[in-house]
């Protein structure tokens, strides 16, 4: 299990399972496989959910869980727990988030596709921190807790993009019994805490535990039912949940996460035939994504953090040059999972241009991943060789 929490290795899990799914779905057998994640299998209590669905709005909610988790543990305990501490990556965050979403709109402007606008704005934590951690053995630890911090507050605002563009008509009714569910989930979870659980120490812990599980299904049965895309019950359970079980809980799924539910979507998503057709014929938003995923998150977090050094020159705690805003702003590209649900939810009615945006998201990634590799891969030896003439090799990369 602790091979399944590594970056390293999450990552190239993620890699390989996009590589499978859209060569596989190019074969000749690829028709029937597309057909197969499309199929609705008979589900009770009204889910009528293809196969597709069930992986993006089912298991990709423990993704976002998790997601939560950590935001919350940031925001309490780590990098984000002050104004200081989170103004600068927050400022970045948003040149990341504006800038692409801009460079989107340049190409769409006018068309039926400029709703797909979030797509590009999305930051893949696993992805990047997994090329970091392979090729950014010297670079200084503040250089990943910065993308750390900036990364999680990227998933907040896809997050609420997720949650205030991509929401049809709610249903009151529905949302009310999942508030109810995710508070009593919150309240449950305080007796897992550490002086709740001293006074249970002689009582069984698995109610408790059942309870939560019965809980959180409820809780994302009633945000699905609502019209509020169903990941968003996974975001406000972990946000609800006690910090201590929270991290327990982290712990445990962390790895089915890795080794299952990403690598699983990202199958399930790239499972799309690459359309015949010329450059010329492909629709605005291909171009879009391909060009603002890479290209628009190193101008938007790079000029961004530059702009809020200069801003919070005081008190930020963060001593980065505009090269380290830059190589990260490389990382920020990789969009990846997020980007990939951003599509499927911006273009749900358009199939044609659905498999279009997933092949730009692939390939925007792509590129972001390969540019990613080259900075930091000339940034880490920058780092070794300054640590050279220090005499302090070791030091840098503590």
């Amino acid at each position: 299990m602790h091979v399944l929490r590594s970056e390293r290795v999450s990552a190239l899990l993620l890699l390989i399972a996009a590589v499978v799914g859209l060569v596989l779905a190019n074969l000749p057998f690829g028709v029937d496989l597309i057909a197969a994640k499309n199929a609705h299998p008979s589900a009770p209590l009204g889910l009528d959910l293809s196969i597709g669905h069930w992986i993006s709005d089912g298991l990709l909610a423990i993704f976002f869980f998790i997601v939560a988790v950590e935001l919350k543990r940031e925001l309490a305990i780590g990098d984000l727990n002050s104004v200081s501490k989170a103004g600068l990556p927050a400022i970045a965050a948003l040149g990341g988030v504006v800038v692409p979403a801009l460079v989107f709109l340049a190409f769409t402007a006018g068309s039926p596709t400029a709703d797909g606008w979030p797509i590009p704005t999305a930051t893949d934590i696993a992805f990047a921190l997994g090329v970091l951690a392979v090729f950014g053995r010297w670079i200084p630890t503040r250089v990943r807790v910065f993308l750390l911090a900036l990364a999680v507050l990227d998933d907040l605002v896809a997050i609420l993009i997720i949650a205030f563009f991509f929401t049809a008509d709610a249903d009151l009714a529905a949302l009310g019994f999942a508030v109810i569910a995710v508070a009593a989930f919150g309240v449950l979870s305080r007796l897992l805490a550490p002086r709740a659980a001293y006074r249970l120490a002689r009582r069984p812990v698995w109610p408790i535990a059942a309870g939560l599980i019965v809980l959180g299904a409820l809780a994302w049965y009633f945000v699905y039912q609502s019209g509020v895309h169903a990941t968003i019950a996974g975001v406000a359970l972990g946000l609800v949940m006690a910090r201590r079980p929270g991290g327990r809980a982290v712990h445990a799924l962390e790895p089915w996460s890795n080794a299952v539910v990403l690598p699983l979507f990202a199958f399930s998503a790239a499972l799309v035939a690459i359309p015949q057709a010329s450059p010329t014929e492909l629709d605005p938003a291909f171009w879009g994504i391909v060009i603002a995923l890479p290209f628009g998150k190193i101008i938007g977090i790079t000029l961004a953090g530059v702009l809020g050094g200069l801003l919070l020159r005081r008190g930020t705690g963060t001593s980065l040059t505009w090269v380290d805003l830059a190589t990260i702003g490389t990382l920020g590209g990789i969009g990846f999972t997020v980007s990939l649900l951003m599509n499927e939810l911006a273009f749900a009615g358009l199939p044609g241009i659905t498999d279009q945006g997933t092949l730009a998201v692939l390939l925007g990634s792509g590129i972001a991943m390969v540019l990613s590799a080259i900075v930091v891969t000339l940034r880490s030896q920058h780092y070794r060789r300054l640590g050279a003439a220090a005499g302090v090799g070791g030091a840098l990369s503590r």
